[in-house]
């Protein structure tokens, strides 16, 4: 089981939240236009980052490895809800991988492969779900 992550309101803006984990303290919010302060990333900001982070990490992981010269991974990731045509509205993340280093046509077909077996892509794909347990 992953580390419980505590996410509070707080001063700031209408919607501006403290997000800590037992290392770390960042924030979310809104941006200005929805009644906010713009004061740290989107809840569905940090979504993307999740997915382009764990992409980066699991192939930078896979090509160290393997010795491969990768210079450089960077991940360009982006949501949007599109409507299939079963006329369901799904979650549609697009991510853009650009792998620099020397690695000929076979690596960097498999490092896209890699790309698609980091754990927050496969987390989004299945699909989840979520408890809610209330307290007083």
């Amino acid at each position: 089981m992953s580390e419980t992550i505590t996410v509070s309101e707080r001063p700031g803006g209408k919607y501006t939240n403290d997000v800590k984990s037992s290392r770390h303290h960042l924030l979310a919010d809104e941006p200005v236009e929805l009644g906010s302060a713009d004061l740290g990333p989107t809840p569905y900001e940090y979504l993307n980052a999740a997915l382009g982070s764990c992409t980066s990490i699991t192939m930078r992981m896979y090509a160290d490895r393997k010795g491969w010269p990768v210079e450089n991974i960077s991940v360009d990731v982006s949501h949007a809800k599109e409507i299939h045509g079963d006329g369901i509205k799904r979650d549609v993340f697009t991510r853009v991988i650009k792998i620099q280093g020397d690695l000929d046509e076979t690596q960097y077909n498999r490092m896209i492969e890699i790309a698609n077996k980091c754990p927050v892509h496969r987390t989004l794909e299945a699909g989840s779900d979520v408890i809610t347990k209330a307290v007083s």
